[in-house]
């Protein structure tokens, strides 16, 4: 079964950027799709990034367009999220996500997902 380890976050100030890894062991990641969510309290997931290697696109929550970047490194069967230019606004749960089947930007759509790890960006 495929599991997901995130790793990456911290405490950074406002501007700021980190570089999350998502490990992922059990199963191959080269035929999913995979993604990134966020999460804080009192608020649904929500949609970070995706990036479809056999289809060859990535998209993007418009609330981080141009500062964001999804990429994934098989040969590790690692995914990453490389955030840059950090708001308080960004501070979440940052969680991982994979699925072999056809993937949207709802919660639903996923099949796998790892525990989180946290962002924090001081004003």
């Amino acid at each position: 079964q495929l599991q997901l380890v995130e790793s990456g976050g911290g405490l950074v100030q406002s501007g700021g950027s980190l570089r999350l890894s998502c490990a992922a062991s059990g199963l191959a990641l080269s035929s999913d799709t995979v993604g990134w969510f966020r999460q804080t309290p009192g608020k649904e997931r929500e949609f970070v990034a995706a990036l479809s290697w056999r289809g060859g696109f990535t998209d993007y929550a418009d609330s981080v367009k141009g500062r964001f970047s999804i990429s994934r490194d098989n040969a590790k069967n690692t995914v990453y999220l490389q955030i840059n230019s950090l708001k308080p606004e960004d501070s979440a749960v940052y969680v991982c996500a994979a699925t072999y089947a056809t993937w949207g930007r709802q919660v639903i759509s996923w099949d796998y997902w790892g525990q989180g790890t946290q962002v924090t960006v001081s004003s």
